[in-house]
């Protein structure tokens, strides 16, 4: 008739075996406190990237597409082509662009530099001196005196629906996008992925931020690293378990040039030269330590250490 007298797990073990099975416990509650900690960090880091004024950055887009009205050529039509449009801008990257399609048939014969110029003339007059407005190979940029700085690309439409913006691989010539196929390529791995992977690649923004310019990826091509990082995912769909995930994944992927079916990447990541380049190898080098501070952060249970790699105390 005797019962089981109770005890539980630690019935029947060794004094030894039990302060084993004690620290264990201990060591599952403390990993569970850090990792909620950890996650309560990312979040408030989240809130402050959403907090900013996005609004006004598109105010400012909207403003200058009027600006441009009327002195182009053909009807303008704007189309969000950056992070703005993809919920992924973070200050730190200059990636607030915005494609100005250009739908007229007789402009179509500019060349790319001369569609630059003029809409460089046009928003420096119409700015003045509240803005500096430079002309670059690809795009006009305009740095606004509270920092904020935007890139507005000339677009023609193509025949078939699609887009040609300058190239940047060759001069003064045109190539085809399709940047909606590029944001629904975002979108639908983001929902892969539990709608984590657009605040994850936040998150990486912020970080890449923080190193020195020349080191830094530009904001597109961290995106296209985030739709290849996560393909077939099978991890935890979290920001600290991700986060990691995507600078060790891209460190691998960063070697060799992007290659996708949205036709977007045609300029992503040439900046870095051809597979295996000495950029791509510094790229490579730069991503991998960021991500065994991550890891040693999460090891040391260190929110400091994890808060310093953006730019906190």
């Amino acid at each position: 008739m005797g019962g089981s007298g109770g005890g539980g797990t630690f019935v029947h073990h060794s004094p030894e075996r039990l302060q084993d099975l004690v620290r264990r416990e201990e060591d599952k509650t403390r990993n569970v406190a850090f990792e909620t900690a950890l996650a309560g960090e990312l979040s408030g880091l989240l809130g402050s990237y959403n907090s900013r004024d996005v609004e006004a950055i598109r105010e400012r887009l909207e403003d200058l597409t009027s600006a441009l009205e009327g002195r182009i050529d053909g009807k303008l039509d704007q189309l969000f082509g950056g992070s703005v449009a993809k919920h992924t801008y973070v200050d730190g990257l200059s990636d607030i662009d915005s494609l100005i399609i250009v739908n007229d048939s007789s402009v179509s014969e500019h060349s790319p530099s001369q569609i630059i110029s003029m809409m460089k003339d046009i928003i420096s007059e119409y700015l003045g001196d509240k803005a500096l407005v430079t002309a670059g190979r690809m795009a006009v940029t305009i740095e606004y005196r509270d920092g904020m700085v935007i890139q507005l690309l000339p677009a023609l439409k193509t025949e078939d629906g699609n887009l040609r913006v300058p190239s940047s691989r060759r001069t003064d010539e045109w190539s085809k996008i399709n940047p909606i196929s590029f944001q629904e390529a975002l979108t639908s791995r983001n929902f892969e992925c539990g709608g984590k992977l657009v605040p994850t690649i936040k998150l990486a923004k912020a970080i890449i931020g923080q190193i020195p310019e020349a080191q830094r990826l530009s904001g597109y091509h961290v995106e296209s690293l985030g739709i290849a990082a996560f393909r077939n995912y099978e991890g935890p769909t979290t920001t600290p378990a991700m986060l990691p995930a995507f600078f060790e994944r891209a460190r691998e992927l960063v070697l060799q040039p992007i290659r996708d079916s949205t036709g977007q990447s045609v300029h992503v990541d040439e900046y870095l030269g051809p597979a295996g380049s000495e950029a791509r190898q510094a790229a490579s080098h730069v991503l991998g330590r960021l991500a065994r501070r991550m890891r040693n952060a999460t090891a040391a249970e260190s929110i400091a250490q994890w808060r310093s790699m953006f730019g906190g105390d």
